[in-house]
């Protein structure tokens, strides 16, 4: 649906000649995903002069940089950026630094998105000169093109936080997958947090979650954009037993890691260390009886929340003693 022009705005949507938005892609060895996100990008309704495609390829080893060369045609073409430093906010953290929009908008590389994607996420910022708002999540609506195994069904569903566009509540957070900011917040707040998130050989996240905290504690609000919604794919490789348990088990590291460096961490972690020595057993008992009832979707669920536990039970310690 065609947005109204902002107040001031003389000739369609983005007529603010002074802003300009960088739509950042960080990646890894995901080309052929990353081809369906640049098509859908390529073809925005979206002032073409008022916005830029960054690729930011974290050391791929597939055919990543021919696939961006594949849009060379485009306007905007896609914007060719190598990061040697490996990890997903090493990547966010480049884009910051080659960004000359005012506004940087972090999509993940296996994203589908509408023609009106970028305008719906924009908007809000756009039209906020009293910088009231730090950040904007979009909807991210998970689709899984080769299937979804029922037992890992209940891990996996759209946000949901609210109908319209809006601040969220504190308890909510949106999605790295689809997450925009005003580039002043960087010069503020500092970039993202290189421990938190995902590099080669670890699921690590929170960088994201991290920066929003950032965010909050600055004053300043979050808002959600249902109507920016994109669809995340996940492919077989994302619904193995093997990727949830590890995904469980790096997530939890990543929370204590998070965590340790807040103020009252030691009560809260000691807690979670306690709780977590108990869980472990129970969930590895539960997942026990289902198998010998063949009940084997509900016993892989209670292993990967048991290998959770473990992940807590692996950090927590560290953590303690300042190590990652």
């Amino acid at each position: 649906m065609p947005l109204a022009p902002l107040p001031g705005q003389t000739s369609g949507f983005c007529g603010a000649k002074t802003l300009k938005v960088t739509v950042a892609i960080p990646t890894y060895n995901r080309a052929d995903f990353l081809r369906q996100t640049l098509a859908g990008i390529v073809a925005q309704e979206f002032s073409r002069d008022h916005f830029e495609v960054l690729v930011i390829d974290n050391n791929s080893r597939d055919h990543t940089c021919a696939v961006v060369a594949a849009f060379a045609s485009a306007h905007p073409a896609p914007r060719y950026v190598p990061e040697p430093q490996q990890g997903l906010d090493y990547a966010r953290n480049r884009a910051i630094a080659e960004a000359r929009g005012e506004i940087l908008l972090f999509a993940d590389d296996d994203i589908l998105v509408q023609p009106d994607w970028i305008a719906q996420m924009a908007v809000p910022l756009l039209a906020d000169p009293a910088r009231r708002i730090g950040a904007v999540g979009g909807e991210v609506i998970p689709v899984f093109p080769d299937g979804l195994p029922e037992w890992v069904r209940e891990w996996h569903a759209p946000l949901g936080f609210r109908a319209d566009t809006g601040p969220l509540e504190p308890r909510h957070s949106p999605m790295g997958a689809n997450l925009a900011f005003p580039k002043w917040v960087f010069g503020q707040l500092g970039a993202f947090h290189t421990g938190l998130d995902r590099a080669a050989g670890n699921y690590f996240s929170g960088g994201d979650s991290d920066m929003i905290r950032r965010v909050r504690a600055a004053g300043l609000e979050v808002w959600f954009a249902p109507a920016a919604a994109v669809q995340h794919q996940l492919p077989a490789s994302r619904t193995t037993f093997r990727y949830a348990a590890r995904h469980a088990f790096d997530s939890a590291r990543s929370r204590v890691i998070d965590r340790a460096g807040q103020p009252d961490a030691t009560g809260y972690l000691a807690g979670r260390l306690v709780a977590n020595a108990l869980k472990a057993p129970g969930f590895a008992l539960l997942s026990l009886l289902n198998a010998l009832v063949l009940r084997p979707g509900a016993a892989k669920k209670g292993l990967v929340r048991a290998w959770r536990s473990c992940g807590y039970l692996y950090q927590i310690p560290r953590s303690f003693f300042g190590r990652m």
